[in-house]
């Protein structure tokens, strides 16, 4: 998993067709996504249940990009190992899903997996701070996570920003998560974003029998943040 800052789209595979999952998988790469988003809820720490590591592990024969796993789950610990071994490459956790964020990203490291923390709405930040040199990613939900389809909450902006000048030089991604539509997309881009969560935004009106329209749901946010960018210049 090779660094760069360039725009990266991230399809979340909670807005497929959960009854063909590999075969949506197959599609949104063959159409020109960047990785692949899979959002894990428990119904504990978010207020939805989606799926776990045997899910996960049958879909990493389907995903040839980077499978981005999100731990939307506490506790987190007792699962890393799992997730790890049915393949993912990155394993992101909330800060908030329990007390010891730092044995916690030490666990995902040790397991073999790229590191990301995620920070809710309400949670600023300094949360990660220390924690700067054990992270690959940061995940800033601009929704309150549970369910797809919300709409963006533009408040985050700042945080994206915040973030972008704390991490200075350091090889870490920030990936926002929530509300990504070609009209969203532009300002977290220019906010510090290089890797956007999108969930209805690419799957709306396609489907894996045919696939073109992921692709060009998919162009559209590139070519909005493109557009964005010029317009800054």
């Amino acid at each position: 998993m090779r660094f760069d800052r360039s725009l990266k789209i991230a399809p979340s595979i909670l807005s497929a067709n959960f009854a063909e999952l590999g075969a949506e998988c197959r599609a949104i790469e063959d159409q020109g996504c960047d990785w692949v988003h899979l959002d894990v809820m428990d119904g504990h720490f978010v207020p939805n249940i989606t799926f776990g590591p045997p899910v996960v592990k049958a879909l990493r024969p389907h995903v040839r990009t980077v499978m981005d796993v999100h731990l939307m789950i506490a506790p987190v610990d007792p699962y890393i190992s799992a997730f790890a071994d049915a393949g993912a490459d990155v394993i992101t956790v909330h800060a908030e899903a329990g007390p010891h964020l730092d044995r916690t990203l030490q666990a995902v490291r040790a397991a073999g997996c790229r590191t990301g923390v995620a920070l809710n709405p309400a949670t600023p930040a300094s949360a990660i701070v220390h924690v700067l040199d054990r992270i690959d990613l940061v995940c800033v939900m601009t929704v309150n996570p549970g369910f797809g389809g919300q709409s963006f909450i533009s408040a985050m902006l700042p945080k994206i920003a915040e973030l972008r000048s704390m991490i200075g030089d350091r090889p870490i991604h920030i990936e926002v998560d929530g509300g990504i539509t070609p009209e969203t997309a532009p300002d977290a881009f220019a906010a510090g974003a290089d890797v956007l969560v999108a969930g209805s935004a690419v799957f709306k009106g396609g489907t894996a029998a045919q696939p073109t329209v992921y692709g060009e749901n998919i162009a559209a946010l590139r070519t909005s943040v493109e557009a964005g960018r010029r317009a800054a210049e």
